[in-house]
């Protein structure tokens, strides 16, 4: 049986966990060496969240790639039609229908690269996450700094009593939490 190389096969690759804990940067850092590879990169974020840019995805620390805003992940498959490399950035923000495309592109013989929340404010799975974990090859969890005690932070702890799933902010919202000094608020 003759050895796949990349181009003779697709896969799922996602980088999850809290928020400041760098996955944007670690996407951004996977799609530019696809470029520099002279492959054909196609750049998603979901139309929600336009915080820094609406033509970038931008990270905390200010890296930036292009990209193109979305409104549905179905979008996606006709927009990444001649990519080998798909990137999508912030995917907890899309449906469960995410699911489903990255397994199409995957299928169709592309690098997808996911990276989005694991969790939300309130330490419960996120948005298509969780099964995307289940489909893919490769996962990195990344790891922020807890701002209360300086350990590993998995935890998003949201400053505010909002209590709709999704509050786009940053900084000025959340914090980066271990799980000591996770502060669960009450369930809706």
């Amino acid at each position: 049986m003759p050895t796949l190389s990349p181009r003779e096969s697709g896969w799922i690759e996602v980088i999850c966990g809290g928020m400041f804990s760098g996955k944007t940067e670690e996407l951004i850092r996977r799609l530019r060496r696809a470029q520099i590879a002279r492959q054909h990169v196609g750049i998603f974020k979901p139309k929600i969240d336009s915080r820094y840019s609406e033509d970038f995805i931008v990270s905390h620390t200010q890296l930036k790639i292009e990209s193109q805003l979305v409104e549905t992940s179905e979008e996606i498959l006709e927009k990444a039609k001649y990519s080998e490399v798909v990137g999508i950035d912030e995917a907890q923000f899309f449906d469960d229908s995410l699911i489903a495309v990255c397994k199409q592109l995957a299928k169709q013989k592309k690098r997808v690269i996911v990276a989005g929340l694991d969790k939300d404010y309130r330490g419960e799975p996120f948005g298509p996450i969780p099964a995307l974990l289940s489909e893919a090859e490769y996962i990195t969890k990344t790891l922020a700094i807890c701002v209360i005690c300086g350990n590993p932070a998995n935890y998003t702890q949201r400053l505010t009593q909002d209590t709709e799933q999704v509050v786009i902010g940053e900084k000025d919202i959340y914090e980066a939490r271990c799980r000591n000094c996770f502060e669960s608020p009450n369930k809706p």
